[in-house]
Parts: structure tokens; C-alpha cells; sequence
């Protein structure tokens, strides 16, 4: 029986809610979902929360500004199987302001309410044409800083 969104046991509050359901072409010779598709699946995740925040990839190009994984992290405690759908959740934890920005995922399989996966990700400001370390502007500022969740 698949649960609501809200009945789910999520790490933090109001998290940014993306869902997928597992494809045949997911599924590694194991027998179930590939962990390369999990990284994927926090991109598309991340993605989505960003663009829904106000910023996506046609702003970072404007700004010549985005954000680039400096540091992720994952940790996988149940394997998913063909079929199955997944809520990832995300939020933004931290934002110095200045350059980092730190975002956490977790995937929960919506037929058992179990947690799959968690994911942590420490983010830097990039200047897009360069790729070189950048501090914020100030639209990331009021955007992501703005979005930031109490993690205590």
C-alpha cells in the first residue's frame, strides 16, 4: 500500500519532494537499482528544487554564477527493485552567504515508508564561464540562503 507524502519519516521538515519509479534499465546485474542511478536521481532531485526555488540553468548562465558538488556523500540501506517508487526529499541546510551551500537528500521506497538512501552534498559557487571558485551573488543570497532549514 503505497503512504502519503506527509505520512512519511522525513530527516527534516517540508522537504522538496521529487518522485521516480525504477526502470528495467536501471537495474544492475545484482538485480536491483544500480547506485550510479541514486546520484542521478539527486541531480534530477536537486534540479527540480532549484528551478522550483526560482533558479535554474538559464539564470546561472545570465549570472555567469552556479553551484558545483564540492564534496558528496552517500549512504544506501535497502536495495530497490524494478517498479518500485521512490520520493526523494531535499533540502538546503546550509549557506555561508559568501561561497558554500549545503544540501541533503533522502529517498524513501513509497510502498514500505522505509529510508533507501541519504545523500549529502557540499556545494560551492562557481563563475560558469571559468569554473573557478566565486562568492555569491546576491540573488543566490536572497534564493537559496532564504530557503535554508532548520537542521537542530
Amino acid at each position: 500500500m503505497k503512504q502519503q507524502i506527509s505520512e512519511f519519516e522525513w530527516d527534516y521538515p517540508y522537504p522538496h519532494t521529487y518522485q521516480i519509479k525504477i526502470k528495467n534499465s536501471d537495474i544492475d546485474g545484482m538485480g536491483h537499482a544500480n547506485n550510479a542511478c541514486y546520484v542521478i536521481w539527486c541531480e534530477q532531485c536537486a534540479w527540480d528544487h532549484s528551478q522550483s526555488l526560482g533558479l535554474g540553468v538559464e539564470d546561472y548562465q545570465r549570472l555567469d554564477r552556479g553551484v558545483a558538488i564540492h564534496k558528496a556523500s552517500y549512504e544506501y540501506f535497502l536495495p530497490t527493485l524494478e517498479g518500485e517508487e521512490l520520493l526523494i526529499g531535499t533540502w538546503l541546510t546550509a549557506c555561508d552567504h559568501k561561497l558554500r551551500l549545503e544540501r541533503r537528500f533522502q529517498m524513501i521506497n513509497m510502498q514500505t515508508g522505509r529510508t533507501v538512501q541519504r545523500g549529502h552534498w557540499q556545494l560551492i559557487c562557481v563563475t560558469v564561464s571559468t569554473g573557478k571558485a566565486a562568492k555569491f551573488p546576491q540573488e543566490f543570497i536572497d534564493i537559496y540562503g532564504n530557503a535554508v532549514v532548520p537542521t537542530g
